[in-house]
């Protein structure tokens, strides 16, 4: 019997061999980066999941080639948890460009201080929430007036 290479030997891995699934790279930062979680994020997750809070969050999602530490989709809301680690080096500037990234991709961001989750966390969940509760458009009332047009 004559096996031809990524057939299927059965002495390799389980799935018949072939190519491995290769994630985009978002994604695997993302998977990567969810497995440590510091404090405050742990604390914050704890009040957002399961739609708790009446919108539905998402944790370590990507956005293009960013990643948000929360995300509310029906809202097109983004969160980020800012650490001592944000103001370290060139990460105001990555930051500010991440920012920039999703206001003009149609997302808004939110960033509450880590210190602030630790020290009040029903301020800055009631924080998000009331800004999940308002859209930047509410499609209703028509389009937003022109500059000059109010």
């Amino acid at each position: 019997m004559i096996i031809l290479p990524g057939t299927g030997s059965g002495t390799g891995a389980a799935g018949g061999g072939g190519v491995p699934h290769a994630l985009r790279p978002e994604v695997a930062l993302a998977r990567k980066v969810c497995r440590k979680m510091s404090r405050s994020e742990v604390l914050l997750w704890r009040q957002l999941r399961g739609q708790k809070t009446g919108f539905k969050f998402r944790y370590q999602h990507p956005i293009g080639a960013y990643v948000c530490d929360f995300y509310c989709a029906a809202t097109h809301l983004a969160e980020e948890v800012d650490g001592e680690f944000h103001g370290r080096g060139d990460r105001p500037k990555h930051d500010a460009d991440r920012d920039r990234f999703f206001e003009l991709n149609g997302y808004r961001v939110l960033r509450p201080a880590a210190g602030d989750v630790l020290r009040d966390i029903e301020a800055v969940v009631t924080m998000i929430v009331s800004s999940a509760a308002r859209p930047l458009h509410q499609p209703a009332a028509g389009p937003p007036p022109r500059a000059g047009e109010e």
